[in-house]
C-alpha cells in the first residue's frame, strides 16, 4: 500500500515536495489554508502563482479542508513560512494526531519566541513537552530548478534516526539527493540565518559593490552563523557542509533568489515595506533577520552583517553607509 503523505503548504516548496512524494508512488494529500485557491489547483492540476509550468502528478490530491488535510496520512511535510506556523496548525491541532511525525522544509526563527520551525510545531500541537517525531529537510534546492529535475542535494535532520531515514527514502530522486545529519539544531538554524546573509549580498548587488565584496560577506557571513549556531548548541560542521554553506552560497547568488532578490531592490534604493509589498511570495529573511539579532544579543554573540542588515531593514539606516560602517570596523585578526 502506497505511503499517505500530507503537504501543508501550497507555495513553492511545498508543491515540489507535493510533486517527488507522487513521483516516488507516495499518496499525497497537498493542502491550501485557502479553500479559493486549493480549488483552483485542484481544477487547474498547476500552481501557476508559486511555481508555473509544472503540472502536478495524479498521485497528489488537494483539498483546503481542514479535516482532510491529514487523514491518514504517516507523514506530515510543514510548508508553511515560519511567522504563519502557528496559526496554520493551531487551526489544524484538532486534525493532528499526537504520534503524526513531521517534517519541516520552513527556513526561519519565529519572531517573539525566537523557536526553530520544528520547536514551533511540538509548541503548537503538544505544548512543548510531547516526543513528537519532527524533522527538518534543508540545502540548497531553489524550488524551480528542482521542478526542472535540475540535481540538487540537501540533508534531513531528525529528532530520531529513524524518521531521518524514512524522509531521506520518501523524498531522494535521481534528481534530488538526500543525506541524513544528526545536527537538528544546525540544519534548521543554517537554513534560517543564511536568509539573512542573502539579504546583505544582495544589497551589495544593488550597490553594484562587486564580486570581491560578496566573497568576503559570504564567507564572514558563515563566520558570524557559525558562532552563533554553536552557541546555541549546533555543530560547527553541519554550516561547513550542505545545509550550512551550500544553501548560503547558493542563496546569496542565484539570480531568482527571493531573499537576495528583495536585498537587491533594497539596494537600489527601493523602501523595505515597498519591496515587500510588490512581492507575491514570503521573504523569508527579513523577519528572521530581526529573529536572531535578538537571538545573539539574548547569547552575547558578535554578528556585524546581520546587524548591519537589521539596521537597513527597520532602522532606517541607508545601504551605502551601513557597508561603509562594515568596511570600518577596527582592524583585527581573521579568527
Amino acid at each position: 500500500m502506497a505511503e499517505r503523505v500530507a503537504v501543508i503548504g501550497d507555495g513553492a516548496m511545498g508543491t515540489v515536495c507535493a510533486i517527488m512524494l507522487a513521483e516516488n508512488g507516495a499518496d499525497v494529500c497537498l493542502w491550501s489554508a485557502f479553500p479559493d485557491a486549493a480549488a483552483r489547483l485542484a481544477r487547474e492540476r498547476e500552481n501557476r502563482r508559486f511555481l508555473r509550468g509544472f503540472p502536478l502528478p495524479e498521485g497528489v490530491r488537494v483539498t483546503g479542508v481542514d479535516a482532510e488535510a491529514l487523514a491518514g496520512a504517516s507523514l506530515a511535510v510543514s510548508a508553511v513560512p515560519t511567522q504563519y506556523m502557528r496559526g496554520v496548525w493551531g487551526r489544524l491541532r484538532p486534525h493532528c494526531p499526537s504520534d503524526l511525525p513531521i517534517c519541516s522544509v520552513t527556513k526561519g526563527i519565529e519572531n517573539g519566541t525566537l523557536l526553530r520551525p520544528t520547536q514551533v510545531l511540538r509548541d503548537v500541537l503538544d505544548g512543548g513537552e510531547s516526543a513528537r517525531p519532527v524533522a527538518a529537510l534543508s540545502g540548497p534546492s531553489i524550488a524551480p530548478e528542482v521542478a526542472r529535475r535540475l540535481p540538487a542535494t540537501v540533508v534531513v535532520a531528525a529528532s530520531e534516526a529513524a524518521l531521518g531515514r524514512g524522509v531521506q527514502g520518501l523524498v531522494s530522486r535521481p534528481y534530488f539527493r538526500v543525506y541524513t545529519n544528526p545536527d537538528l539544531v544546525g540544519v534548521e538554524l543554517a537554513g534560517a540565518t543564511k536568509n539573512v546573509v542573502a539579504i546583505a549580498a544582495g544589497i551589495l548587488d544593488g550597490l553594484e559593490a562587486g564580486d570581491n565584496a560578496k566573497a568576503a560577506l559570504i564567507s564572514r557571513g558563515l563566520r558570524e552563523i557559525t558562532r552563533l549556531g554553536v552557541v546555541l548548541g549546533a555543530r560547527a560542521e553541519t554550516f561547513a557542509g550542505i545545509a550550512g554553506v551550500g544553501d548560503l552560497v547558493t542563496t546569496c547568488i542565484s539570480p531568482i533568489g527571493r531573499n537576495r532578490s528583495f536585498g537587491e531592490a533594497v539596494g537600489r534604493g527601493r523602501g523595505v515595506q515597498e519591496t515587500l509589498d510588490a512581492t507575491d511570495s514570503v521573504v523569508e529573511g527579513v523577519a528572521t533577520t530581526a529573529s536572531v539579532i535578538a537571538l545573539a544579543r539574548r547569547h552575547g554573540v558578535e554578528m556585524p552583517i546581520t546587524q548591519a542588515a537589521y539596521e537597513v531593514l527597520f532602522e532606517g539606516r541607508s545601504p551605502a553607509d551601513a557597508i561603509s560602517r562594515l568596511m570600518t570596523r577596527p582592524l583585527k585578526a581573521e579568527h
